[in-house]
């Protein structure tokens, strides 16, 4: 249940690899989880026959990350867009449109290229088949938009943790019940288990701050699927989905900065 993008396993893996700190077997592996396979293809026309640029076809992530890093690349952001808010993207309107309908994307930095995640299951529940494809794209060379400092992503994450308590509390959503009891008690099993939520190369920041907006995300889930609670009015539910809006919000951002953070200190020092 909680929230860990494949654009955030990608990036922080593949900044890892790129920063010589891990073995491309370890990247990949670390980067496809519980998935059964990943493969990266061009989109046309941007790249008729598909492929990266020098592949004639579908290419895995080793040969993918490798390609990439030939071709200049020296680090990869994440992008969480929602409608009305382009959360580390950067243009032009189709990567825009594919990342927002996707919700998700990572920008390579050094090349002017962007990956989109496209993902397929097949199976009966228990026994699914989850295969993702990257769509690489042309992006354009420019700052990401809204993303924040990590700094400025965990003071807003404090204040977001307070309010989003104060606003589940008044409308009687707060955690609770046995399939809340049994997220949250999953939430502090993987932390407590010293579950390795970034890649190395991170600072322990970044590790605090996404580890503390998966926290909030988780929350907000609840609110969600917690049903009514005492929200039984039209307006009262409208009112819950509009005090959680910006705690959500806040919560990407701060999932962005903390998966971007290797980057930007490799940029600053």
């Amino acid at each position: 249940m909680l929230f860990e993008p494949r654009s955030g396993r990608l990036a922080a893996w593949g900044n890892a690899l790129l920063a010589g700190l891990v073995s491309p077997d370890e990247a990949v592996l670390s980067i496809v989880g519980e998935d059964a396979v990943h493969r990266v293809v061009g989109v046309p026309p941007a790249k008729p026959g598909g492929g990266l640029p020098g592949e004639s076809g579908p290419v895995g992530l080793t040969l993918a990350l490798g390609q990439m890093r030939a071709l200049g690349v020296t680090g990869l952001r994440v992008a969480l867009p929602a409608p009305g808010h382009p959360l580390g993207l950067s243009g032009p309107a189709e990567f825009n449109a594919r990342a927002l309908e996707a919700q998700e994307a990572v920008v390579a930095v050094g090349a002017a290229l962007g990956l989109v995640p496209e993902v397929a299951e097949a199976g009966p529940a228990g026994d699914v088949h989850v295969s993702v494809t990257w769509h690489c794209l042309p992006v354009r060379e420019a700052p990401p938009a809204d993303v924040p400092s990590l700094g400025e992503a965990e003071r807003e994450l404090a204040e977001a943790l307070r309010e989003a308590t104060v606003v589940l509390t008044r409308l009687d959503v707060a955690g609770s019940g046995p399939v809340a009891e049994a997220a949250l008690s999953a939430y502090r099993a993987r932390a407590d288990a010293g579950r390795e939520v970034l890649a190395p190369g991170y600072p322990p920041r970044a590790v605090r701050v996404l580890a503390l907006a998966q926290r909030v995300d988780l929350l907000v889930s609840l609110a969600y699927e917690n049903g009514p609670g005492g929200a039984v009015a039209a307006s009262e539910m409208a009112a819950r989905a509009e005090a959680l809006r910006p705690v959500e919000r806040v919560a990407r951002r701060a999932l962005v900065a903390a998966y971007n953070s290797a980057v930007e200190e490799r940029e600053r020092g």
